[in-house]
């Protein structure tokens, strides 16, 4: 499973955290329970759980219906940030093990990563509603599509 890329795909999964700061998770226990991709030993391997996929599932779900409603707060503020570094970091030092990479060094690129998707993310999509003068429901819309595709392809191509 370790390839030159594993940097590049371990900050790939910091920054769909960023987007979508359950999504890559959810992602990682589906792939992993099919058996598409392996999780690390110990405590690592709970995304090959039935009930780790159960649980990120509906969290991830809540996630992508609460994002559309209009009192939720932004990504960029202190709760939404800080529950996207712990994922960001979490998700990508799981990978990171399982591709033998230091849980350390993987978590660190997925707090990076998930700190510069949280931004980037934010500054996308305000400017392309503001832009395009049109709701924010297809443009938040394209953003879980590209959460939920992106974390698929990452995966899918670590597992070869």
């Amino acid at each position: 499973m370790m390839h030159s890329w594993i940097g590049l795909e371990l900050f790939a999964i910091g920054i769909l955290t960023g987007l979508r700061t359950l999504t890559p998770m959810a992602v990682l226990c589906w792939i992993t329970v099919l058996g598409r991709f392996r999780a690390g030993a110990g405590w690592m391997s709970f995304p090959a759980s039935r009930i780790s996929v159960g649980i990120f599932s509906v969290l991830a779900l809540g996630e992508l219906i609460g994002d559309k409603l209009p009192n939720t707060p932004s990504r960029t503020k202190a709760p939404g940030l800080i529950a996207r570094i712990v994922f960001g970091a979490l998700t990508a030092g799981i990978v990171a093990s399982a591709a033998g990479i230091a849980v350390d060094i993987g978590a660190l690129i997925g707090v990076i990563g998930a700190i510069a998707g949280t931004f980037t993310g934010w500054f996308v999509r305000t400017r392309a509603v503001r832009l395009l003068k049109c709701p924010d429901l297809p443009i938040a819309l394209i953003e879980d599509a590209i959460a939920v595709g992106g974390s698929i392809l990452i995966y899918v191509a670590m597992a070869r």
